[in-house]
């Protein structure tokens, strides 16, 4: 397990921070922010959100105001040097990744091409 400073490769922001400690203040103590790359999506690689109770070897932990995150070592290359934030707008309030590498993305902004 590696951990990561916030200024350092992929980084939460404020709001997201917030909003992770939010959701896990009812759960279980361990809980934290998994984000996973997967392939699929229209542009060929999507986002995947969920929580996970426990680290796995490979991961790297990525925290900020006592939130923590999780991305497997597959993601990693990625998510490099992007933020992982929370917007909560008129159409809906979601986790959203701000990623350096993507070279374009779908219309509904959850796939993404490197």
């Amino acid at each position: 397990m590696t951990e990561v400073a916030e200024h350092a490769g992929v980084s939460l922001s404020a709001s997201a921070a917030r909003r992770i400690a939010k959701i896990v203040a009812g759960q279980p103590a361990g809980t934290m922010l998994r984000v996973e790359v997967i392939g699929g999506g229209c542009s060929g690689f999507s986002y995947r959100f969920g929580f996970a109770g426990g680290v796995n070897a490979d991961d790297t932990v990525i925290e900020r105001d006592g939130a923590k995150a999780v991305v497997d070592q597959a993601s990693l290359p990625f998510l490099a040097g992007s933020e992982i934030d929370f917007v909560d707008e008129i159409i809906g309030a979601s986790f959203r990744i701000h990623n350096p590498n993507a070279t374009s993305g779908c219309g509904c902004g959850t796939s993404f091409a490197v």
